[in-house]
């Protein structure tokens, strides 16, 4: 989790929400994903889905059978569909999402009876430090938001600067 933390930083350092996902293999990391969604611009740049594509490179096939993910935030509809997709083994989360997480807070992809491959779930791995780096981020987000304001921009126009 400490290597999925650190790419969460990395997002962080370029202005993402701050989630970290690593995937491992026979002990050793073979991909890596922070969000870049806005650096891309595009919905589909999730930390889990930048670390699948990668890891699935490293071992030159779509399945990830004996792979375990590591993701610093409880993943959404689309990436624990992709790690259903990608018959990982285990998922290892550090905090809950509870607006839109769907490995148990709103819905439970990852071990659907009704999908032909169920994810074993591991939760609360360093939760307090993944939640706390969550909590800090939008904190200092809505902080910016209200300078913004009282300085009469949209956030578009402040985006546009940046």
């Amino acid at each position: 989790m400490r290597a999925a933390i650190n790419q969460a930083k990395r997002g962080r350092n370029i202005g993402e929400v701050p989630i970290g996902c690593v995937i491992v293999y026979e002990g050793k990391i073979i991909g890596r994903g922070y969000n870049k969604r806005k650096k891309k611009k595009t919905t589909l740049a999730h930390a889990e889905i930048e670390a699948i594509a990668k890891a699935g490179k490293v071992i030159k096939d779509w399945r990830l059978e004996d792979c375990d993910i590591y993701i610093t935030l409880e993943p959404c509809q689309m990436c624990a569909g992709a790690i259903v997709q990608a018959r990982m083994r285990r998922c290892i989360i550090g905090c809950r999402n509870p607006k839109a997480g769907c490995a148990g807070s709103i819905l439970n992809i990852l071990q659907n009876d009704a999908f032909n491959h169920q994810v074993e779930l591991t939760e609360g791995v360093l939760e307090e430090e993944c939640s706390a780096m969550l909590t800090d981020f939008f904190k200092d987000l809505r902080a910016r938001n209200a300078e913004i304001k009282k300085a009469g921009k949209t956030e578009n126009e402040e985006r546009q600067d940046l």
